[in-house]
């Protein structure tokens, strides 16, 4: 008698539920407990790793859902409290990444993992949290000052933390340890750009 697909369906939907959780939790503790900071302003995290994993892993809406997690569960941890218009980042980070999943599967290179990341950083962390920043704490005068205020600081952190998270996620690729959790390539890629190119 053949085994019914639906335990097997089960497993795996379980096994994501699970891995997708596991990252929202490394997120928050590297976005919380894991910030160089080199002013009262400006901080350095690599929290938007595990987001980009996610997407990338099981795709858009997963990703989306645990850079909104990682986000609503970190503000817990943080003074601020939760404000909707800032988790927007979070869920591109992981958004983006499962749109470029496609992509990643066919090839997974440097290049490839810079592309997928770019739109959430500059659409994102930079131009929209920008405007969110200085909507939400300037008064309206003084808003577009802060608005350019804020865009001209966070170009010069983003464009640091861009090229620190690209490299991580390169280097875990690179290393292995996807393939040796099963959790890529996926099912049916290519594996072209793998770690033995």
């Amino acid at each position: 008698m053949s085994r019914s697909p639906v335990p097997a369906r089960r497993a795996m939907q379980t096994r994501t539920l699970v891995t997708c959780a596991v990252l929202a939790a490394v997120s928050v503790v590297l976005a919380r407990f894991i910030i160089p900071m080199p002013n009262a302003t400006t901080r350095f995290s690599i929290e938007a790793v595990p987001v980009f994993l996610a997407g990338m892993f099981f795709g858009p809406l997963p990703g989306a859902l645990v850079g909104f997690l990682a986000d609503a569960v970190g503000t817990l941890f943080s003074g601020y409290g939760f404000n909707p218009l800032f988790c927007v980042p979070p869920i591109l980070y992981g958004l983006c990444a499962g749109l470029f999943r496609p992509l990643l599967a066919r090839r997974t290179t440097l290049g490839a993992i810079a592309l997928a990341f770019l739109p959430a950083v500059v659409l994102g962390s930079m131009l929209y949290q920008s405007w969110s920043l200085s909507f939400v704490y300037q008064a309206p005068g003084a808003r577009a000052a802060g608005f350019v205020y804020q865009l001209s600081r966070r170009a010069v952190q983003f464009s640091v933390t861009y090229v620190l998270d690209v490299v991580i996620v390169w280097a875990l690729y690179r290393s292995g340890v996807f393939r040796a959790a099963r959790l890529w390539p996926p099912a049916g890629a290519s594996g072209k750009g793998g770690p033995s190119a």
